[in-house]
């Protein structure tokens, strides 16, 4: 089996590092992850300046650019060869209901689905990378399993796991999850530079909102590991009936002329 490793907190981090140890006897295993950290980046892709791969000391691979960059930059010239599994990860933090749309690690798996090969996001749902090894374990545990019920490799799909930060006898089953949703975001934070110029920082993400049973906000909560299958098709199927009608009826409108 042939693993690209990716992630959106750099190839430095923590939770890389941990991941690479845990998968790399389980196949020939790769990775080529951000050079910096580049959380929230989401499916961004960098096109409007070069980017450039660099060996690290310990064999890995970075990149000056996003998440999806580094596994779309893997995909279509790096490597020499195509991937059976892309895995991202581990994530310092949950990506949970909302967090999804604008997760980098997400995102990077999101590229690898995009391009046809079997992807996970895992993430921690906690910061501090506390029990990290144990996270690391149950990652390998859920690609073991899959490696031996041969799903990896045929149809691609996308999956979004995140662990619960527990030691690893005591992180409960696996849960087959719906996202959840967040409140709204925080305010926005304000500053003065030196200069007295406002600055603007994002506030924090929203409170849980719908932490209901069968989601992933309940499930962690609960001391499970969450699996989410995603998708990338954002049509609103159960409302096209509606917007058809809608623009049926702004086809039948007629607007004033404007003098411009």
């Amino acid at each position: 089996m042939k693993i690209l490793i990716c992630n959106d907190d750099g190839y430095q981090a923590p939770g890389i590092v941990a991941l690479y140890e845990a998968l790399k006897d389980l196949g020939d295993v790769e990775v080529v992850a951000p050079e910096q950290n580049n959380s929230a980046k989401s499916n961004a892709l960098t096109l409007h300046s070069p980017l450039y791969v660099t060996r690290a000391q310990n064999g890995f691979r970075y990149v000056n650019g996003t998440p999806a960059d580094c596994v779309h930059i893997a995909l279509t010239g790096l490597l020499d060869y195509r991937p059976d599994l892309v895995v991202s990860g581990i994530n310092n933090g949950a990506n949970m209901g909302d967090d999804t749309i604008y997760s980098g690690t997400v995102g990077a798996a999101m590229e690898g689905y995009l391009f046809g090969v079997p992807a996970i996001a895992f993430s921690q749902v906690d910061k501090g990378w506390e029990h990290l090894q144990a996270a690391a374990r149950k990652a390998r545990d859920l690609v073991a399993q899959m490696s031996q019920l041969q799903v990896i490799g045929h149809t691609p799909w996308l999956l979004n796991v995140n662990i619960p930060n527990l030691p690893y006898e005591r992180i409960g089953r696996m849960k087959l999850c719906r996202l959840g949703r967040r409140h709204s975001a925080e305010a926005v934070i304000t500053q003065l530079s030196p200069r007295g110029e406002t600055m603007y920082w994002i506030g924090a993400a929203g409170a849980i909102k719908d932490d209901a049973e069968g989601t992933d906000f309940h499930a962690t909560l609960q001391g499970h590991m969450s699996m989410t299958p995603l998708k990338v098709d954002l049509t609103d199927h159960d409302h096209l009936g509606y917007w058809a009608q809608t623009a049926a009826r702004m086809a039948g409108v007629t607007l004033p002329v404007v003098d411009v």
